[in-house]
């Protein structure tokens, strides 16, 4: 029979893994809302780590993620960020998770429509009481055009 205390600490689990998927749905939806600057960088620690990679680049800090996002609309004016299949892992107010991410888009050069498809790697740190992002990495799986797929042309 599990006692009062272990009931609690594992409804606290609960709540934080429903905490950071609502983190996780306002960074899609700052994104989706023409790459809220101000609002993305919002989600992140003072000494957050965004990093896109080769193809999107490496921020570090809020400011500087805050700097990046200030020009994405202009690269892709349109998208749409699906994620799913979370797997979240929390300990005390420190947590980690791995999302998949399906995005329908559209390239400013050209005014090309394109599909992303990708994998987030998190950590995510409570701070007063709220959790932010430390660290999100993006580790792309194919960035195709729209009238191709991704089965003719992987990356673009």
């Amino acid at each position: 029979m599990m006692n009062h205390d272990e009931l609690a600490r594992r409804v606290q689990v609960l709540e934080d893994i429903e905490a950071i998927k609502k983190l996780k749905a306002r960074y899609c939806a700052y994104c989706d809302d023409s790459y809220d600057a101000d609002g993305l960088a919002s989600l992140f620690t003072e000494d957050a780590i965004w990093d896109g990679g080769e193809v999107l680049g490496r921020n570090e800090g809020r400011e500087a993620i805050r700097r990046f996002f200030q020009g994405s609309s202009q690269r892709l004016p349109f998208a749409i960020h699906h994620v799913m299949n979370p797997i979240i892992d929390v300990q005390g107010d420190s947590a980690t998770g791995q999302w998949y991410l399906f995005q329908p888009c559209t390239r400013a050069d050209g005014n090309r429509a394109a599909w992303l498809a990708a994998r987030y790697e998190e950590t995510y740190i409570r701070v007063d009481g709220e959790w932010k992002f430390q660290r999100m990495n993006i580790i792309p799986a194919f960035y195709a055009p729209y009238d191709e797929g991704w089965a003719k042309q992987r990356f673009l």
